[in-house]
């Protein structure tokens, strides 16, 4: 696994755990070889965790729409940075760029997007993994309302375990690598971990 989309808020939350959890998140991604990939702006968490991936020495490649540059404040720093049309070139962009996903604490936008992968997951328009780093339990609720929908019979029990969660960044990454379907001709690395 090369590269990861990582989701995260425009803002830096309530707590200054969150924006730890974003440099502990970018670590990670370094300390494992892998690019991050994410909306390009240089505001919240999205900044935080790109400034913590460059200032350690890893790749960090912005896709942000063109009406966003001005709001998101578009990261001049970054290793690469695509200005598209609009968020569904930004989400197709940022969906060809990486081998997964991980959706951090953040807001609509990021439930807008990582829903969007997790539903093309289902539909098998990608077979790529996706992780949600569930800081300070941020995620619970919605881990707890995918299980209400299945029990309703909206959510196929083995669509339910799409969204692999972890509070550490390092075992969601050993989680990721261990399902993630290898490039033709790649060996794949890792214990395969189940939970």
């Amino acid at each position: 696994m090369k590269t990861i989309s990582v989701y995260c808020g425009a803002s830096h939350g309530a707590d200054p755990l969150y924006a730890e959890a974003a440099r502990a998140r970018a670590r990670a991604l370094v300390e494992h070889n892998i690019g991050l990939v994410y909306g390009g702006g240089k505001v919240g968490l999205m900044g935080v965790i790109a400034d913590e991936v460059l200032r350690l020495g890893g790749e960090a490649t912005g896709v942000i729409p063109k009406a966003l540059v001005e709001r998101e404040v578009g990261h001049a720093g970054l290793t690469r940075l695509f200005v598209v049309k609009d968020m569904h070139e930004r989400k197709a962009m940022m969906s060809d760029l990486s081998e997964g996903f991980i959706a951090m604490p953040g807001g609509m936008g990021t439930l807008e997007e990582l829903f969007e992968m997790v539903t093309w997951a289902q539909l098998g328009i990608h077979a790529k993994p996706v992780g949600l780093l569930n800081t300070k339990g941020f995620y619970d609720g919605l881990k707890a309302f995918v299980r209400h929908q299945r029990e309703e019979g909206f959510v196929k029990p083995e669509h339910e375990g799409l969204m692999l969660v972890e509070e550490d960044p390092v075992a969601l990454i050993r989680r990721l690598r261990a399902v993630a379907v290898p490039a033709a001709g790649e060996d794949v690395e890792g214990e395969i971990l189940r939970g």
